[in-house]
């Protein structure tokens, strides 16, 4: 165990000590002589991001609640932090017992975004643990990582020995007790080599070392060959409530999101073009409301936070989200707790909705059209009219609420000037439904990001719009956006751009990553942190055409560096996806209309599927029996 007094000093020294204490309520610590594996999920990002991250909170609680495994919990430590454990020599450590990271037998890494790769190095680096998995031993323990970047796994692939594709409640178990048992067998004696094979046998995980990438003379890829191909995507058929932790951790200190988080629903088939989640999540799932009743009553009761937020892709989209949300505020209100929806669509919110929440805190909606324009909407399959905006604008501030937050993208493909003028102009009229109720108390605060091209959606073949039209785009939201009480923020291009080079890029970016590291590249999501220079002399110095992968278009033909994952759409699928939104065509969303066929396999639309296919079928019988 680390040395309390040496660490005490430390902490003294450091701008937050709170994130790297511990001892949070509700954390578990088992005794390590009752267990027969010790696992280290680990959050590359600062405690006060990553301690609310539901997918680690789940995975803590589903794994703690097996007698056989331990499991703990690291984050990243600051660039102070970092600077002090390297001068006293001091490894990384878990935040429950303070044990050395390299002591666990299996350390899971969260790669929710592409931006903390890096960090994913400093961990391990600090961990003593050699960085690539070509140089780990028997000793050494086993490094894991899942999460919605690892659905394109190839950059960071020499230092991650085996990627879960997809969920992780079943496949990190079936993981966990295969090196269970293989422990067992062997009596203590390891064969890591041998155990990668196995694992790469476990539906829905990615063993890189395993698979052999060939490239051809115009450096795309030729052919990717490997044991299981491709390597299709675990997910879990129901959202089962024993899994949910329904006491989850209480930080030490203020986290980014300080408050009860439920997940209600799962999946996304709305099928907007740009969403890589909507895409890689499916099939929808939705938890029932009286689950998610019981769930938030022990979760507010063993937290005593003030505020309960209803999680999912999209929360109004819930068949029952009226009910829930009806009850959470009768429920919860008289006592002071909010209920928020952080993530509503504006063509399924409703006035009965709105009636439900407005006796909780007021503290803003926020509501994502993405783009301004019909025809532009159209093309991102995100058909939402101005008329149905402005009608949810009147429901919002009628009730009570002063401030709305939107938010859009710029350089998404076909777009013109005229659509970024349109942002403003959208944002205006807003800004006029809220005046109407509150005068110059009424606000629209609208968030502009750069559109970056993500695997597995029908937009992965198209290049990132350049840095030129892109400034030129945030000048005309400038210029535009002069009004009292309307605030536009965008985000600087350098951070989407080295976003896409690690979102699209193949194993080459490995070695791209670590040199940005070794020269100092820390927290790339953090705009305090970020260095864009280091990672272009990182692309010069492995003579990598930035453009090459960021700018380019990609033809059908060409295979992709995430080809060989199979992420439950099929490629034909985005493939006509990407054709329809270049003629400005929409496709339904396949809950409430037909089919659209997304996947190779039923596995991509679950039981819906299956019961439309059994319907056609027994269609097709009446007729040929009618025929004859």
């Amino acid at each position: 165990m680390i040395d309390t007094a040496a660490l005490g000093s430390i902490l003294e020294r450091v701008k937050k000590p709170a994130r790297y204490l511990g001892g949070e309520w509700n954390s578990i610590i088992k005794d390590e002589a009752q267990v027969e594996l010790k696992v280290l999920l680990s959050y590359p990002d600062a405690y006060e991001l990553g301690v609310s991250n539901q997918g680690v909170q789940i995975l803590y609680t589903v794994l703690n609640g097996r007698p056989e495994f331990l499991c703990e919990r690291v984050y990243a430590p600051w660039p102070d932090m970092e600077a002090e454990l390297r001068a006293a020599g001091m490894p990384l450590f878990s935040l429950e017992t303070k044990r050395p990271c390299g002591d666990f037998d299996v350390i899971g890494f969260s790669l929710g975004y592409e931006t903390v790769y890096t960090n994913v190095l400093t961990m391990l680096d600090l961990s003593h643990i050699p960085l690539r998995t070509i140089h780990r031993g028997d000793g050494d323990p086993l490094i894991v990582a899942g999460g919605h970047a690892a659905f394109n796994p190839e950059p960071m692939s020499p230092f991650i020995d085996a990627f879960c594709i997809g969920e992780g409640e079943e496949a990190m178990t079936d993981l966990l007790d295969l090196v269970r048992v293989d422990r067992v067998e062997r009596m203590g004696t390891a064969d890591r080599l041998a155990l990668l094979h196995r694992i790469a046998e476990i539906p829905g995980w990615y063993v890189p070392s395993l698979y052999q990438v060939d490239y051809e003379g115009d450096e795309s890829i030729a052919r990717v060959v490997g044991p299981q191909l491709p390597v299709r995507k675990r997910f879990v058929k129901e959202l089962r409530s024993d899994w949910y932790p329904e006491r989850p951790i209480v930080p030490s200190m203020r986290p980014i999101h300080a408050r009860a988080q439920i997940e209600i629903v799962r999946g996304c088939t709305r099928g907007c073009r740009f969403c890589q989640a909507g895409m890689v999540t499916r099939p929808v799932r939705e938890r029932s409301a009286e689950d998610i009743k019981k769930l938030s009553a022990a979760a507010l009761g063993n937290t005593g936070y003030s505020e309960i937020s209803l999680l999912s892709l999209s929360s109004s989209d819930h068949s029952q989200i009226e009910e829930i949300v009806s009850n959470a505020a009768q429920e919860f209100c008289a006592e002071g707790v909010s209920v928020a929806l952080p993530s509503l669509r504006i063509e399924s919110f409703s006035v009965g909705l709105a009636d439900a929440i407005k006796e909780g805190k007021k503290s803003g909606f926020t509501f994502a059209p993405e783009a301004a324009t019909e025809r532009l909407r159209n093309v991102i399959n995100k058909v939402i009219p101005d008329e149905r905006l402005l009608a949810t604008a009147e429901a919002v501030y009628s009730r009570g609420w002063r401030t709305i937050k939107l938010y859009f993208m710029i350089g998404l493909p076909t777009e013109t000037d005229a659509d970024v003028v349109a942002i403003c102009n959208l944002a205006k009229r807003v800004l006029h439904v809220g005046r109407k109720h509150h005068g110059k108390a009424a606000s629209v605060h609208v968030g502009v990001s750069t559109f970056v091209p993500k695997p597995h959606t029908p937009f992965q073949w198209v290049g990132q719009e350049s840095r030129e039209v892109i400034a030129r785009h945030q000048d005309i939201l400038r210029r535009e956006s002069r009004m009292h009480g309307l605030k536009i923020s965008w985000n600087d291009y350098d951070s989407s751009e080295v976003e896409a080079v690690l979102s699209r890029g193949d194993r080459r970016i490995g070695n791209v990553i670590q040199r940005a590291w070794e020269q100092g590249a820390r927290f790339d999501g953090w705009r305090e942190c970020f260095r864009h220079d280091l990672w272009m002399a990182a692309l010069a110095e492995e003579k990598l055409d930035l453009r090459w992968y960021t700018s380019r278009a990609r033809s059908y033909e060409e295979t992709l560096p995430w080809g060989h994952i199979d992420a439950g759409v099929s490629s034909q699928f985005l493939w006509a996806e990407w054709e329809r939104s270049l003629a400005a065509g929409t496709t339904d969303d396949c809950r409430y209309g037909q089919c659209g066929r997304c996947g190779t396999d039923p596995r991509a639309c679950g039981d819906a599927h299956r019961i439309r296919k059994s319907i056609r079928l027994e269609l097709k019988r009446e007729r040929t029996v009618a025929a004859n």
